[in-house]
């Protein structure tokens, strides 16, 4: 809020840096694919294993240990079992379970709060699916989007109640990533490049524009510092515990503000929850995730033969 002039918070960018990269990765996936049916297979065990069983765990191990109401009403509630299907479908979802309240602020109820994002996640895979199939993968029609979503964020579509707004809210940040990775091997990842970019994101918080002009500078610099050649901590050798660091982060941290009675520094926040969390992703990737993305078919007759088998 300090570096942005209150524009910003850094979780929010989080989002913004998701989607830059999700924009990215989601783009080669389809090119790499050259299936339309494998590239949604992939996509959705990508998704959903993992967000079923994070909505098992809140609703019936961490709601029961948390909730104010007698466990029989707490099970008795239809809000219980609409929190796991409307959540899991991303139609018209809840939000709260029955008697569960983790602190006094506003989003004191919320049991993960990133949710809200993931109905867009999927818009955008629907997006690069029907561009691929039609093939308008093209970076003129990219940028177009950008375009689209620099309306969106101009106009703020994040305020409405319906999710299509959220998702042109979001799109120039993720064709952003589309058309960095588009435009990869044509030199459009330069030093020079970068250092404009950090003038322009700079420059865009008196402007009071730091959101606007994030989908320009701020995704350049995503993808620019994650494909220049730096020294590297190998997380990855514990596998890939992004998604599960994404969906498992709120709710940790509403449980741990929970323990201590309803508020704490963020420092203190942090350090408990990071670690915690970090586990929690581990073990969703290796037992729920990785398990999951082993049935990507590979190749399209044999996708194709286990939806018959079906």
């Amino acid at each position: 809020m300090r570096l942005t002039g209150g524009q910003s918070v850094l979780g929010v960018v989080g989002v913004f840096v998701f989607f830059t990269i999700s924009g990215f990765l989601v783009t080669q996936s389809f090119e790499n694919t050259r299936s339309p049916f494998r590239f949604a297979i992939k996509r959705a065990l990508r998704i959903y294993p993992g967000l079923l069983v994070c909505l098992l765990v809140s609703a019936f191990v961490m709601g029961p240990w948390l909730t104010d109401r007698p466990l029989s009403a707490y099970f008795a509630d239809p809000e219980t079992y609409l929190y796991v299907t409307t959540n899991f479908a991303m139609v018209m979802a809840t939000h709260s379970l029955p008697g569960v309240s983790f602190s006094g602020f506003g989003v004191g109820s919320i049991i993960d709060g990133p949710f809200w994002t993931l109905p867009c996640e999927i818009m955008m895979y629907l997006m690069v699916l029907a561009l691929g199939v039609l093939r308008w993968l093209d970076l003129r029609l990219v940028i177009a989007l950008i375009a689209l979503g620099l309306v969106g964020i101009w106009f703020d579509t994040s305020s409405s109640d319906y999710v299509i707004g959220s998702a042109l809210w979001l799109l120039g940040f993720f064709a952003a990533g589309m058309a960095l990775y588009l435009s990869r091997d044509k030199g459009a990842l330069r030093w020079p490049f970068a250092l404009l970019a950090v003038a322009g994101l700079v420059i865009s918080v008196p402007l009071h524009a730091f959101i606007l002009c994030f989908p320009i500078f701020g995704s350049y610099l995503v993808i620019y510092l994650a494909l220049v050649p730096l020294p590297s901590i190998k997380a990855a050798r514990f596998g890939d515990l992004s998604y599960g660091l994404y969906i498992y982060g709120w709710p940790v941290e509403q449980v741990i503000v929970r323990l201590h009675g309803g508020t704490m520094s963020w420092q203190s926040l942090f350090a408990e929850a990071l670690p915690a969390t970090a586990a929690i992703a581990f073990l969703s990737w290796h037992f729920v995730e990785a398990p999951a993305l082993r049935l990507k078919p590979t190749n399209a007759t044999r996708a194709e033969s286990r939806i018959m088998a079906l």
